[in-house]
């Protein structure tokens, strides 16, 4: 046989191997569906599980997930599901050798942490090994819920979960000397899924942690090689079957009352005092969910509001670029993975923060509708919000009462479907944005996410956009944004992402978020890591070269490079870190400020500079954050930190304080520039239904002092009554001219929401 026939025979059965993997389904955990049992009773649901009913069922075999992976585990865990005609229940035996031990530091919802023991259930409902539900609970029957998206992948930057999603479920739990037990509570109807023949089948995460040892014991045992997020991981759920499940479908109505006084001071016509205003609050609006089918969820608003959520943190722009902040209101966080479309980093062709703000400018939203849900094979999602206009001080017109935004319609539509295996998806988007004055934004984009190997995935996105005024041709890569991704999803031995991105100087998603635009961008992250077993106070540790090449599309110029090798680790007692040391190269074509007495000018600058981050064991009542960026900085020098610990005072108290400090020297050009942010986080618990806190935050950069204080009596699901003052108090009043009040703004409202079953 020659070489050449040899050769094309090798690459041949390579390809077969390769097609064989992405048309045939894999069971990557390798055990047959369990189903689980339906028992036509209700329990004397109150936290104790061991009545006989929970003895007629069979225990879940768990084991150790860390520290040390696949033994059995320190204490004794007995974990067990059933359902009946209305309720999913799912309890835990969770014993403990030393009661004393268990730790109970949270009573707050949605308020998740690793210095509480903790025990938790995930469904991925749809069975699409990539999105699910996640229920939490603590010793005090404090509640979190939150979906899973991106099959708890990180690799694009983001958190792969979504805690801004709530859903109606009830726990109880109890605690004695042998430990602490627990029952949920979950409706069918809070749960989405599809039925096949009357069977509908889940995927199914358990797990328990203990503080005391750093240890997590999970049902099934997923491979740490997943990383932090493996106990999240859709695609390594049990495949679990239930039987004849028939959800309800009632109708939710939550009504709201706010009532409230503002105060503000705006700069007048002629820019020569401030004029104090004051006016009172009131407004009335509600939601309406309903759920159409077991798989497709309909939610309207009137009269939306935002008036509960916390602010956001204050940021120091040290780039040329704008900065991204990550959306609060709950309304747009709630399944918002289903709008997802992710073009690298926090760049996305849907940005919610579109919708009701504006410059920093809140803009009425008279209401909408969202229905998210499944299709037939379809997973799919629509948005449609309508805002009123926004008015304020336009220096263009000099006019104080200016209508600064026009009265516009904000839509999105998504569609995405598995095609070839379990874990590939072929998808679409679209996004309008249309003002009443006749201008628009219309974006679409299709994706595709295909598993082609192991853990080798192919992400392939594509694109563009249309305005009022712009040439709008279909056929020009102007108007576009293209992104080619491979990444191999693990933490062990080799890993990599490799991406190559290219944005249009015309591409202008209307409601989307673009950090740049009109480039070309290599990206890479190499890997290789180690988990090195039981005799190591190491849980895992890798290297890794990371970088960037972006050029301008115009004429191929350089704009931005970046490179550089790191090592990060963790620990068995959960210390981690990293350190890496990075090369920059920067091409500044338009000169940039950080303040009137610093900034970069036009040139071409080369420097290196390191990065640092260090995290201290969250299991403990004191824990800490630290990170710090040292190095030469463009022309200059660059020495910024930021040291973030939190107290977990008791059960009922918890402080966290952040510093951060930044210096930027450039001692060639005579200038300099220092600011720096403190915050203050207080969070008092008085019981899971009473929450205080305080969120106070200065910012040297602009001499300000925002203060965020909400007080929340939360007796049931979907039953709220906030209290909320917020300030804003200016510290140098002299650094303008005129001279600044003392309060820019103070607002102090009464809300209260309550929540009818129809």
């Amino acid at each position: 046989m020659n070489q050449r026939l040899f050769r094309l025979i090798i690459f041949f059965n390579k390809l077969l191997i390769w097609f064989v993997g992405i048309i045939i389904p894999l069971n990557l955990n390798g055990q047959e569906p369990l189903v689980i049992p339906k028992i036509k009773t209700d329990i004397d649901f109150d936290g104790s599980p061991f009545e006989e009913v929970w003895d007629q069922v069979k225990t879940l075999p768990v084991a150790m997930f860390m520290p040390n992976f696949g033994r059995e585990p320190s204490e004794k865990t007995e974990i067990r599901i059933f359902y009946n005609d209305s309720y999913v229940y799912v309890s835990g035996r969770l014993y403990t050798k030393d009661a004393s031990t268990i730790r109970n530091t949270t009573k707050k919802r949605d308020e998740f942490g690793g210095n509480s023991d903790s025990f938790g259930v995930v469904f991925d409902s749809f069975n699409d090994n990539e999105n699910a539900l996640c229920f939490i609970t603590t010793p005090s029957g404090q509640r979190t819920d939150f979906t899973v998206f991106n099959d708890a992948n990180t690799s694009n930057g983001q958190m792969p979960f979504n805690d801004s999603w709530n859903t109606f479920w009830n726990v109880k739990t109890t605690v004695n000397e042998e430990g602490w037990f627990v029952e949920l509570r979950i409706p069918i109807s809070s749960l989405r899924f599809q039925e096949t023949e009357g069977k509908t089948t889940m995927g199914l995460i358990t797990w328990r942690w203990i503080p005391n040892n750093s240890e997590s014991i999970m049902y099934p045992l997923i491979d740490p090689k997943y990383g932090d997020f493996a106990f999240l991981k859709p695609s390594q759920a049990q495949e679990i079957i239930f039987e004849d499940i028939k959800p309800k479908k009632p109708i939710y109505l939550t009504p709201y009352v706010l009532v409230g006084w503002q105060e503000s001071s705006t700069l007048n016509h002629a820019e020569t005092e401030y004029l104090y205003q004051s006016e009172p609050i009131f407004k009335v609006g509600g939601d309406l969910k309903y759920g159409i089918t077991s798989n497709l969820t309909l939610d309207v608003t009137i009269n939306t509001d935002f008036a509960q959520v916390e602010a956001d943190d204050q940021q120091i722009n040290l780039t040329r670029f704008s900065l991204f902040f990550p959306e609060k209101r709950q309304f747009f966080q709630e399944r918002s993975s289903v709008f997802d479309f992710n073009l690298g980093g926090p760049n996305n062709l849907f940005y919610s923060r579109n919708i009701g703000l504006y410059e920093g400018i809140i803009v009425p939203i008279y209401g909408g509708a969202r229905l998210v849900g499944r299709v037939g094979k379809w997973d799919v999602g629509f948005l449609n919000m309508q805002t009123a206009e926004a008015k304020g001080y336009s220096k263009v017109h000099d006019l104080q009462d200016s209508t600064l935004l026009v009265s516009e319609n904000f839509g999105v539509l998504r569609a995405r479907r598995q095609v070839f295996n379990e874990y590939s998806y072929l998808g679409a988007i679209m996004t309008s944005r249309i003002g009443i004055d006749g201008k628009y934004n219309i974006s679409y984009g299709v994706d595709g996410i295909f598993r082609i190997f192991g853990d080798d995935y192919i992400d392939l996105k594509w694109a563009q956009s249309f305005e009022t005024e712009a040439t709008n041709n279909p056929f020009s890569l102007a108007p576009a944004k293209l992104r080619l991704g491979w990444e191999r999803r693990t933490i062990k031995k080799l890993a990599y992402n490799f991406s190559y991105s290219r944005s249009g100087e015309d591409f202008n998603p209307g409601i989307g978020f673009e950090a740049r635009d009109n480039y070309t961008r290599y990206g890479y992250n190499v890997q290789w890591g180690w988990l090195p077993g039981e005799r190591s106070k190491l849980y895992s540790h890798n290297i890794f070269l990371r970088g960037s090449y972006i050029s301008r599309i115009e004429d191929r110029s350089l704009e931005s490079v970046e490179i550089g090798p790191g090592w990060e680790f963790q620990t068995k007692n959960l210390f981690q870190g990293n350190f890496q040391i990075i090369y920059n190269t920067e091409d500044v074509d338009e000169g940039f400020d950080f303040s009137d007495d610093a900034g970069i000018p036009i040139g071409k600058y080369h420097f290196w500079n390191s990065e640092i981050m260090f995290i201290t064991p969250g299991t403990k009542p004191i824990w800490a954050i630290f990170m710090a960026n040292i190095g030469q900085f463009y022309d200059g020098t660059r020495l910024s930190f930021d040291v973030n610990p939190t107290w977990n005072i008791s059960s009922s108290l918890n402080l966290g304080i952040e510093y951060q400090y930044n210096q930027l020297n450039f001692k060639d050009r005579g200038e300099s520039f220092n600011a720096q942010i403190g915050r203050i986080k207080i969070l008092y618990m008085l019981s899971t239904k009473f929450t205080l806190s305080a969120f106070i935050q200065y910012n040297s950069a602009i001499d300000a002092i925002g203060s965020n204080i909400r007080f929340r009596y939360n007796p049931r699901e979907g039953n709220d009554l906030y209290i909320v003052y917020n300030e804003g108090r200016n510290t140098n009043l002299n650094r303008e001219t005129p001279h600044l009040p003392n309060i820019s703004q103070r607002t102090i409202m009464i809300k209260y929401t309550y929540t009818f079953s129809l």
